[in-house]
């Protein structure tokens, strides 16, 4: 990758200049532990979009997907950064970190995967919280990709769809039975056998 495409690199693996389809995390100004972490999915990239997400059930342009208290996101944030930079850095792209305020762009496929996390946790018991990411980290890039696709059709609004169907499916899977570990190390060594081309 250039170092021209790397400069164009925004947040967690997004530019502009190969889409506009990203997501967005907005964190807001206040540290409160109830403050609201937003995560929503925008089809046209605005630079400097620092504005409020609208939560219309109808704006194309723009969704909100999920709605986490800090004291929720604080739980995920570094197994996130961690997995989305492990995976930034194998395909030669610069790492992203989060703010404590203002908006991080995230790339649509790892925004649809920390949509798929965001939304097993959002009405869990915060004691079952580690037992998700274990199992969100136990599953292949492709298969978040496509329990995103699959919730999102049925219940992807961040309000009017909570805790319901899909949803609630979801949450049930990724809170209950832990991966054991030795799972998730061989899908960590697949994924390298899978970057060196053996």
């Amino acid at each position: 990758m250039t170092s021209k495409t790397q400069n164009s690199i925004l947040g967690f693996g997004f530019s502009s200049d190969r889409t506009e389809h990203c997501f967005l995390v907005t964190f807001p100004a206040s540290q409160a532990k109830s403050a609201e972490i937003m995560i929503s999915e925008h089809f046209h990239w605005k630079p400097e979009q620092e504005a409020p997400v609208d939560i219309s059930f109808n704006n194309e342009d723009q969704q909100l997907k999920a709605r986490l208290k800090r004291m929720v996101w604080e739980q995920i944030e570094e197994e996130v950064k961690a997995e989305f930079n492990r995976r930034l850095r194998a395909m030669g792209i610069k790492t992203g970190r989060w703010i404590k305020k203002g908006q991080v762009p995230v790339d649509r496929t790892l925004g649809k995967e920390l949509i798929l996390l965001a939304w097993a946790i959002e009405d869990a018991d915060p004691a079952l919280i580690p037992t998700a990411i274990r199992n969100w980290l136990g599953l292949a890039p492709e298969e978040r990709w496509w329990l995103y696709t699959m919730t999102n059709a049925a219940t992807g609004h961040a309000i009017k769809d909570r805790n319901r169907g899909w949803r609630k499916a979801v949450r049930f899977a990724l809170t209950e039975n832990p991966v054991m570990e030795s799972v998730l190390r061989n899908r960590y060594s697949d994924f390298e056998l899978t970057l060196s081309g053996r």
